[in-house]
């Protein structure tokens, strides 16, 4: 079955984490990725949090996957005429390099327009235009100045990043939607243009609602479905809210049955407003029904915190698996926090393709995970990364190059 960007073609540049998520994303819908890096090193992750000596790091291989590796010398001018020659029958070039990296490669706009008319050119940054633009950005830097970190935490203790790589993975999803924008104007417009996401930026639209708050704070100056409301101090920004949703279904974590010995034995536990009448029952407390400060979604707003300590009385007796099934039943929104070990372990995950065994010449099978995204006509098969430069022959043969060309190319380490 023919995969949806089947025929498309990316000229890969990008190293780390938010480039690769881009690009491992197109190559899982059938792009044919082409990762440039450097002979004799590669991407600077394949060294990095190594588990075996001598062997592809974790780090690497779940982010390029799917992918064909070659080696350049970029700033040797024989590596620079193949990689014009990549442009030329490349459609995308996708890059998340220092502000300027490109340019002084030689690649300006200017100069791939003259190449490839075509040619989209897609980059990932740290900020966007302004008195930022020209700093170097990481993942908690990102989420840091894209406000994630300021709402996140209890709000007697200090901002805190979340695990969740919302900054490096996260603006890499937003590029490749960027991306298959690009190519589908191009079928009308025949034209490339310049696609870009900043790292700040993409976590920001992902703290919309955060910045919603900030709003509802600067006029009524307070947010009832904080738990500062009614007891706490609100100030001029939005707080951090623990394990509050700050929406419209009050939740919070719970412990569940051995909390004392499990550090994720807890579950969510979400206190909706047409299931009011489903939760009294389940843990015993029908009175509150027709109690005036429980009644209403408004009453309980002052009074979340003893009611989640009602709740969690009766969590405490049953596991977070048993909780969840007997809530379930009753249609209670609520999740188990379910541990990696738990996640990596979970049968229907593997049944998805959510969770992928794969398996690598060198470092055996591993764990990655797989394609979140699935199109019926469209399926996707997660393959291993590539070693480095596996497919410098194969690419460099596609652009036209004999094989004694070739060879001589590699005498002069050019590849």
């Amino acid at each position: 079955m023919a995969k949806a960007l089947d025929g498309v073609r990316i000229l890969d540049f990008t190293h780390v984490q938010s480039g690769p998520t881009c690009t491992q994303l197109l190559a899982w819908f059938g792009a044919d990725v082409i990762k440039v890096e450097r002979a004799g090193e590669g991407d600077i992750t394949r060294g990095q949090l190594r588990d075996i000596p001598d062997v592809d790091s974790l780090y690497f291989t779940m982010l390029n996957h799917n992918k064909r590796s070659i080696t350049i010398d970029a700033k040797n001018p024989k590596g620079k005429e193949v990689l014009e020659k990549l442009v030329r029958q490349c459609d995308v070039l996708v890059e998340n390099f220092a502000p300027g990296a490109l340019d002084r490669m030689g690649f300006t706009w200017e100069r791939i327009q003259e190449l490839n008319p075509k040619m989209i050119v897609a980059s990932i940054k740290g900020f966007g235009p302004g008195p930022y633009q020209d700093c170097k950005v990481y993942e908690n830097v990102a989420q840091c100045a894209g406000g994630a970190a300021s709402t996140t935490g209890f709000d007697d203790g200090p901002p805190l990043v979340t695990g969740a790589q919302i900054g490096d993975s996260g603006t890499g999803l937003h590029l490749a939607l960027g991306i298959v924008c690009a190519l589908y104007q191009r079928k009308a417009t025949g034209r490339g243009q310049k696609v870009d996401a900043a790292m700040q930026d993409g976590v920001l639209n992902l703290c919309r609602v955060k910045l919603r708050d900030q709003q509802r704070l600067d006029r009524t100056h307070v947010l009832e479905e904080y738990p500062q409301y009614p007891n706490g101090h609100f100030g001029e920004a939005v707080p951090r809210a623990g394990n509050a949703s700050g929406g419209g279904q009050p939740g919070w974590i719970l412990k569940c049955k051995g909390w004392e010995n499990d550090p994720n034995a807890y579950i969510y536990f979400i206190t909706q407003a047409p299931v009011w009448k489903e939760i009294c029952k389940v843990i015993g407390r029908e009175e509150w029904l027709t109690d005036p400060r429980y009644a209403t979604p408004k009453a309980r707003l002052p009074h979340l915190s003893e009611i989640f300590d009602e709740i969690e009385k009766w969590t405490m007796t049953k596991t977070k698996f048993e909780a969840m099934e007997i809530l379930n039943e009753y249609d209670i929104p609520c999740g188990p926090i379910l541990s990696m070990k738990e996640i990596a372990e979970e049968p229907s995950l593997r049944r998805t393709g959510t969770v992928v065994e794969v398996d690598h010449p060198k470092r055996g099978k591993y764990l990655t995970v797989g394609n979140p995204i699935k199109l019926s006509d469209s399926p996707t098969e997660v393959k291993r990364s590539p070693l480095l430069g596996e497919h410098t022959n194969e690419v460099m043969k596609e652009l036209g190059y004999t094989a004694e060309q070739i060879e001589s190319l590699r005498a002069e380490r050019v590849i």
